[in-house]
């Protein structure tokens, strides 16, 4: 049974799986439009030149960039292209202007290979306060600490890849902007599944995780008054791709995204009371936080190869999940997790076997 109307249309949309897919984080299930409008664009391409073929979509690929703009805060005109995340942000800091020693404030869930790109350019990473044992930027202090110091600008996952926690974006912004300093934030887990209307200078993003768009597409977008000058357009461009992810854009604003975001929340509220403290295993978020990226905690003793060995155990139950190793997170701590992502169309009965599988591994 799926755990709602919409879940249902969601499944109805896309080909059956063959498996029980719980990570999202990891890759979204495309649409059987979204397939369809990149396999239509290649064959394009082999039939008229794929220069051609893209003037041909240009008004279609406008149209892409102001619903993705919509999504996010930003005009289709501050929008670009690259082919991933990490390209995207490599794009921007390449493109900052920024000095020898520059100094970046990262929120305690910051994405180890984020920090890798800071550490190879030379940049002093400073974690910001949290207010709880969850890692949530006290934005509070955050204020006061500005009064005193500023950083050359601040960057937020505003959802880590190893916590489901939600980052309050929006505050931190307009504190960072009432002391001048700008602010980046990394939308990979986050677009399509909170919401991502910040105000920041930059946010950047992919296609695959929750919007469910094509693999091999990543957004950058930098506001035209932002307090980074900064240009990252990319010479090369995924043009089915992009086409694909305007497709996963519009069938998501089809629908009433207030709704959507409400019940990937239920989703995520629905498997944390469900998985909490089976096995001994322990949910690492507040049960009602509002995301569906939940990650367990394993029981005490348990070594990263142990976790892997579960993820690998539970895949070959049919259920696909994600072994999160620290160097997701490593401001975090070094332990390693179990993640779980369903999207609108899990079936409880999913969750079910999920905790049956993982009380059999608690022991």
């Amino acid at each position: 049974m799926y755990c709602s109307a919409l879940g249902e249309q969601w499944h109805d949309a896309r080909v059956e799986p063959a498996i029980g897919h719980l990570d999202s984080a990891s890759a979204g299930r495309s649409s059987n439009g979204v397939i369809q409008t990149l396999h239509q664009h290649l064959i394009r391409e082999a039939e008229i030149g794929a220069y051609v073929a893209a003037d041909e979509r240009a008004a279609d690929l406008e149209e892409g960039r102001r619903a993705l703009g919509a999504l996010i805060g930003h005009g289709p005109e501050e929008i670009s292209f690259r082919d991933s995340a990490r390209a995207a942000l490599r794009g921007v800091l390449n493109g900052m202007k920024l000095p020898l020693s520059a100094t970046v404030w990262v929120a305690t869930n910051e994405f180890g290979p984020n920090l890798d790109e800071f550490e190879r350019r030379g940049f002093a990473v400073r974690p910001m306060p949290t207010i709880d044992v969850y890692g949530r930027v006290d934005v509070d202090s955050l204020e006061n600490m500005l009064q005193f110091e500023q950083p050359d600008f601040i960057h937020v996952c505003h959802i880590g890849s190893a916590s489901g926690v939600v980052q309050p974006v929006a505050e931190i912004v307009q504190v960072a902007h009432n002391a001048g300093v700008p602010v980046l934030v990394d939308m990979a887990q986050s677009v399509g599944h909170v919401p991502t209307v910040t105000g920041a200078d930059v946010v950047y993003g992919t296609s695959r995780k929750w919007l469910t768009g094509p693999r091999g597409v990543g957004f950058v977008a930098v506001r035209a008054d932002s307090l980074v000058p900064v240009s990252v357009e990319s010479s090369e461009s995924f043009i089915a791709g992009q086409l694909a992810l305007s497709t996963a854009v519009a069938e998501f604003s089809a629908i009433d995204q207030q709704l959507v975001y409400q019940e990937l929340a239920g989703v995520g509220r629905m498997t944390r009371e469900r998985l909490h403290g089976i096995g001994s295993w322990e949910v690492m978020e507040p049960v009602d936080e509002p995301s569906a990226l939940v990650t367990l905690a394993p029981p005490p003793g348990w070594q990263p190869a142990d976790v892997l060995a579960a993820r690998d155990r539970l895949r070959d139950l049919g259920l696909l999940v994600t072994a999160a190793d620290s160097w997701r997170a490593p401001l975090a701590g070094e332990q390693s997790l179990l993640r779980v992502s369903p999207h609108l169309d899990v079936r409880r009965e999913q969750i079910d076997q999920l905790a049956t599988a993982i009380r059999t591994m608690g022991y």
